[in-house]
């Protein structure tokens, strides 16, 4: 592991071998291990086959030799059976059967097969098939196939009928053996006997090829059904292979059989073993074709083994490969998390020396060395002119100032101060030097960083100075639109006997009115910039605590209040009793609830209450409230229309919720063309700013002895007819006098 040998200026220099690295290396040696395993297997793979391939082409090559000389040996005993057929013996026996002449027979017979380990028996049999004496008896009571018997028979003369294997138990095990037999035929051609001889067909093998019948290279012999008569002498030791004689290859390993019925020659690669088949014909006779397969195999474990040398050295090969790839892999991150430290370490420093912040280094003798851009900017010095300059010179200090700087930072390695430079560099600059050793040297050098706090300084003035501004005998307070209160002045907190203004709002010191009235207020605020108007303190006091208020609001970037400026003013009570009944709602106020409205409506005087018309505003659009969701979004359009009409409200005139979406304006001293004229120049003035759409009037005049609800009523009927009509969207109703 990678350590650091130098003191962190903070821990991010260091060699940190992150999550992220260390799951990046840990994916790595994965995917090496991952893919030196299946290189590896494949390789031994690829070999074991080869190997495989290799020793199927010598058993193939050995299979032919073995099927051409089986096919010579069965031509040689066709060849010696019909020697037998016309043997002088045979024939004097034939002539004169007696005795001694069988005897002489039986014994030159016996002699041939003692000397020719395949023979196993001669058996001569009569014109009608039946058994007459061989040499061992031990096909005596295997008869003749009638169809080589007679007229039945398609063969004759000098040829060799060569039978199919078939199998018979000698000395408790089977033998697969075949015969030929030979017709004994008269100068007229008819039949005096039948001359048979038996051949074994193990013994054929193992004089042909001895090697055969180990385990090593085993030799297996089948017919076209799949049976076996060869190659089982021993255990086998392979799955699915039949291990007696006679046994079905076909029904025990369809696979292997299903590729050798279908092809002549070939190799089969299974489970346990690989295989190499050929078919071979033993002879070829009259309707009759004698075919057989020799296969041979190899165990997958045997060519396992006999490559295990090369695969423990590829083993070997990819174990050391993959301990040279992890090791790569390892230091390749190492080097790179070195590289990025040192790189992160330089751009720090660089950073750190050419930041905003003026920076001087000085050596041990108080000279110098280098410093940055802001230092000679803020020094009003060129770069060049501050190397080698002295430091006590550049921080204008006396002989004992500059010992007492010295002398602390033996003590604790920094001093920090505040110098004025407004005469020499026009700026206040905040001044800290700070002692650093030198490593595997000798001596230190400082470090000095100068800040220009001279918009501080500013800041602290001015905020001095508000401070004095805001300290008179009115109280004021700052506040945010919901109410909470920021800021206050003294008089403010002895007004209200607090100590604070935290978690306090201006409606719970003041009366309750303020707090129903607020949201108005706002809207004020918003529209016009100021609210004015008399409130109590303590409405529940004896004591006159009425005040005047007056709210200045300051809107933010979207048009909202967001602070609010309050200053509270005395008020004496003649004032307020003299100005009572001259206060009456402002008319860019709109009036909340139906009791403001009919407050309103019974405070006008007679004649502007006659001579008036009433204005019902519709502003819900097509497809509006067609999901709850929509009611959020009306409320929205509506503010908006308010906030636009109350803009252009001419004096006099009164607006105020009727319900969701709609909107009443009250027209004292005005009559139904000039209402009419008001409709049309408000609709057009919505429709400028995109806000017209969907938007319906419907205008009513004042009837005698009206009430406010008979009133509404009629402007309802006006704005129904407004929407059936569908022109301008502005209907009158109840215009004349009855």
């Amino acid at each position: 592991m990678l350590k650091q040998k130098t003191q962190l200026l903070l821990a991010g220099q260091g060699l940190h071998w992150s999550t992220q690295r260390i799951v990046s290396v840990a994916t790595q040696i994965t995917i090496l291990l991952i893919s030196m395993v299946l290189l590896t297997k494949v390789i031994i793979t690829i070999g074991e086959r080869r190997l495989q391939e290799d020793w199927a082409a010598q058993r193939y090559s050995e299979l032919q030799t073995v099927g051409t000389l089986l096919a010579d040996r069965v031509s040689f005993q066709q060849f010696r059976t019909q020697m037998f057929a016309s043997s002088e013996l045979l024939k004097r026996y034939l002539t004169i059967p007696s005795e001694e002449r069988q005897k002489k027979l039986q014994q030159n017979w016996t002699g041939m097969t003692g000397n020719t380990p395949e023979l196993l028996d001669i058996a001569l049999f009569d014109a009608q098939g039946e058994f007459k004496f061989s040499t061992t008896n031990l096909f005596s009571r295997q008869p003749l196939p009638a169809s080589l018997l007679g007229g039945a028979r398609n063969m004759g003369g000098s040829e060799i009928y060569t039978s199919p294997l078939e199998f018979i138990p000698i000395n408790g095990k089977l033998e697969p053996y075949m015969y030929q037999l030979a017709w004994l035929e008269n100068p007229d051609q008819t039949i005096r006997g039948y001359l048979v001889t038996y051949q074994s067909m193990s013994r054929m093998l193992k004089s042909i090829k001895p090697g055969y019948s180990a385990l090593e290279a085993p030799l297996l012999m089948l017919d076209t059904q799949g049976l076996i008569y060869a190659g089982v002498d021993k255990k086998l030791n392979v799955n699915r292979i039949p291990d007696i004689m006679g046994g079905s290859l076909r029904q025990s390993y369809p696979a292997l059989w299903r590729k050798m019925a279908n092809t002549n020659f070939g190799q089969f690669h299974g489970d346990d073993a690989t295989f190499v088949y050929l078919k071979i014909e033993l002879t070829t006779q009259y309707e009759t074709r004698r075919e057989y397969y020799l296969a041979s195999y190899v165990r997958n474990s045997e060519i396992a083994e006999n490559f295990s040398d090369w695969s423990n050295v590829l083993i070997v090969g990819a174990i050391v490969m993959t301990l040279l790839g992890i090791l790569l892999i390892f230091l390749s991150h190492a080097y790179r998390i070195g590289q990025r430290s040192r790189e992160f370490s330089i751009e720090l420093a660089n950073r750190l020396f050419s930041s905003d912040i003026g920076c001087i280094i000085v050596n041990e003798n108080n000279r110098v060395v280098t410093a940055n851009e802001k230092a000679a900017k803020l020094l009003s010095m060129p770069l060049d002119e501050l190397s080698d300059r002295n430091l006590q010179r550049i921080l204008q200090l006396e002989n004992d100032q500059y010992g007492e700087i010295i002398e602390q930072l033996q003590k604790n390695n920094k001093w920090h101060s505040v110098i004025d430079f407004e005469e020499q560099y026009g700026c206040s600059l905040s001044v800290t030097v700070s002692q650093s050793k030198r490593r595997n040297k000798k001596g230190s050098y400082l470090v000095v960083t100068f800040e220009d706090i001279s918009q501080l300084k500013q800041v602290q003035q001015q905020a001095h100075l508000s401070q004095l501004l805001n300290d008179n005998a009115v109280a004021s307070a700052l506040l945010q639109a919901n109410g909470d209160l920021l800021l206050s002045n003294d008089e403010f907190l002895q007004l209200f006997a607090i100590h604070d203004v935290s978690d306090k709002k201006l409606t719970q010191l003041l009366n309750n009115d303020i707090e129903t009235q607020w949201s108005r207020i706002v809207q004020q605020l918003q529209l016009q910039g100021t609210w004015k108007g008399q409130v109590l303190c303590n409405p529940d006091s004896k004591e006159n605590n009425s005040l005047q208020a007056t709210l200045k609001g300051h809107l933010d970037q979207a048009g909202e209040v967001e602070y609010i400026v309050c200053t509270l003013e005395s008020c004496s009570q003649n004032y307020l009793d003299q100005h009572r009944g001259e206060f009456m709602p402002h008319r860019s106020t709109i009036l909340i609830n139906h009791k403001d409205l009919e407050d309103y409506f019974s405070g006008l005087d007679k004649a502007s209450r006659e001579d008036s018309s009433l204005l019902l505003l519709d502003i819900t659009a097509e497809s509006m409230l067609s999901h709850m969701s929509d009611i959020g979004q009306l409320e929205s359009r509506q503010r908006e229309v308010e906030i636009h009409i109350l803009k252009s409200l001419p004096s006099g005139y009164q607006m105020s919720h009727w319900q969701l979406g709609k909107l009443i304006v009250i027209m004292p001293n005005t009559h139904s063309d000039e209402a009419h004229h008001f409709a049309l120049s408000t609709l057009d003035s919505l429709n400028e700013i995109g806000l017209g759409a969907g938007i319906c009037m419907g205008i009513a005049s004042y009837q005698p002895e009206q009430t406010l609800e008979q009133y509404i009523n009629n402007a309802e009927v006006a704005l129904k007819r407004a929407k059936q009509i569908g022109e301008k969207n502005i209907c009158q109703a109840f215009t004349r006098q009855s």
